[in-house]
């Protein structure tokens, strides 16, 4: 019962083609990789693919990233913003930190947030534990949202509504 009730509030607080409330991370709660804080309010102007990851499962939807990254969609159109779920792991924050510098190397023009109080999980109702797709269109509104491991036919769905939306 408790399940589907988190299920059911989960749903409720995602809906499709609806803004999210504005999270801001600063300090303790949370940072830009460089120390910087950070707001949602800055996903407009073009279409965001948001990932909120845990770092134990941070190479569940690999397939996915690197499918969205062949298609090298025009970065004056597309962005993606990586959360990485600090509070989620076991993970010390020093070796963290290393995975994410070489994850900054591969994608230069992903921005790195790091959220240390589960922000995300409390305030969007995102999975905690897990990897969450989102995508929004250029006004901020929500086109997509998945936790867990996307498969070929969600991929190309992801991609489609990027195509789409541009």
């Amino acid at each position: 019962m408790v399940n589907f009730l988190t299920s059911v509030l989960l749903m409720l607080s995602l809906t499709l083609g609806s803004q999210m409330p504005v999270v801001n991370l600063s300090g303790d709660r949370g940072r830009l990789v460089n120390g910087d804080p950070f707001s949602t309010e800055m996903i407009k102007g073009k279409v965001y693919l948001f990932l909120y990851v845990d770092p134990d499962v941070r190479k569940k939807n690999d397939d996915f990233v690197n499918a969205v990254k062949a298609e090298n969609f025009p970065k004056e159109k597309f962005g993606s913003i990586v959360v990485i779920n600090m509070a989620a792991t076991w993970l010390p924050n020093f070796a963290l930190n290393k995975i994410i510098k070489n994850k900054q190397k591969e994608f230069p023009d992903t921005i790195y947030v790091k959220d240390y109080e589960k922000v995300f999980v409390k305030e969007w109702n995102l999975k905690d534990n897990e990897y969450n797709v989102l995508l929004f269109d250029k006004e901020g509104k929500l086109l997509y949202f998945k936790a867990g491991k996307l498969n070929k036919e969600e991929t190309k769905k992801v991609i489609q509504l990027i195509r789409e939306n541009l």
